[in-house]
């Protein structure tokens, strides 16, 4: 088993993929329903075999690489907006979870991961699917560990908690350990923004770095729908003026030596941050191309999972995988 490969689903713009890339697994199908998301995976990795489908019409029999895969990982988007309530409403939400499921019973992966907001783990909403899981994927003889994650343990900017289900077939599920985190001292907005800050001569990038010494708020991205490209709802822009970031709208460039940072004058005095300082809160690697219009990349940005984050359980997956 020295070669792991996967298959990821709800791909969006990689973070999962790429993270699990970086501890050792070779995807053999990646899979998401936005045109925009698929552009974005091909464009970075041009091997990686990317489907352009809806979940729930996904028939593995017509895609044989899906099968004999060590994982099958899936994240679903993250929708805190006024469209969360009628997703949920609608079950969609729960149906692509529980295809998620069925996919599994259809290719046998070795092991699943599932990640997405933490209440997948401990929320009344998701008691159902929970019950659900437990009922599927024990009869096809996996074990199961459910925690709560937050990125910044692994040394994202910003406080972000993910719910995480991984199921690993008995034989291998005893080495298994959820992840430990990987810094001591989590990273700041100002630390992790600085340098892009300065890179088109703003002089007052230091000073309002220098006060920034809090991890990012959660990124949201919004629904197709719904959302446009800001920061998230108003408790969250509140957390970002205490930033001195002005998280009504995102730039479409980096501040010049001409902007003046002043937040005593209220939001127009506060900076901007730009779709690609997004990206970076969100640990991409500043090649990481994200493709699309404004709102549709950070749409993208904002439901991926952390690359860190996907690394550190793959690495964790892998080890017991291989013990």
């Amino acid at each position: 088993m020295s070669g792991l490969t996967f298959v990821d689903v709800c791909s969006g713009a990689g973070g999962l993929a790429l993270g699990l890339e970086q501890a050792g697994f070779e995807p053999s199908l990646l899979l998401d329903e936005d045109a925009d998301s698929c552009r974005t995976l091909r464009a970075n990795r041009p091997r990686w075999n990317v489907l352009q489908a809806d979940l729930l019409d996904l028939d593995p029999s017509e895609h044989p690489e899906s099968y004999d895969v060590d994982l099958l990982s899936a994240g679903l988007p993250r929708v805190k907006s006024s469209a969360t309530a009628a997703r949920a409403e609608s079950g969609a939400e729960e149906r692509l979870l529980r295809a998620a499921v069925y996919l599994a019973h259809a290719i046998r992966p070795r092991a699943l991961l599932m990640e997405n907001v933490p209440t997948l783990v401990h929320g009344d909403r998701f008691r159902d699917f929970r019950e659900f899981a437990r009922a599927e994927l024990d009869h096809l003889g996996y074990e199961f560990s459910w925690f709560v994650l937050n990125a910044a343990d692994f040394g994202v900017p910003q406080d972000r908690k993910q719910g995480v289900l991984v199921a690993i077939k008995k034989t291998w599920h005893p080495s298994f350990r959820s992840p430990s985190p990987t810094v001591a001292d989590h990273v700041s907005v100002g630390e992790a923004l600085a340098p892009s800050m300065r890179s088109r001569g703003w002089k007052d990038a230091d000073r309002w770095a220098a006060q920034a010494i809090a991890v990012a708020p959660t990124l949201v991205g919004g629904s197709k729908s719904h959302g446009g490209a800001d920061l998230g709802p108003s408790g969250t822009k509140r957390k970002w003026a205490g930033l001195g970031v002005n998280a009504h709208s995102l730039s479409n460039e980096l501040p010049g030596p001409e902007f003046v940072w002043a937040p005593e004058r209220g939001k127009d005095g506060m900076v901007q941050l730009t779709v690609d300082q997004t990206a970076l809160l969100q640990s991409f690697p500043e090649g990481w191309e994200i493709t699309g219009k404004k709102t549709a990349r950070y749409r993208q940005i904002g439901h991926a999972s952390p690359p860190p984050v996907g690394e550190a359980l793959g690495r964790a997956i892998a080890h017991a995988l291989r013990s």
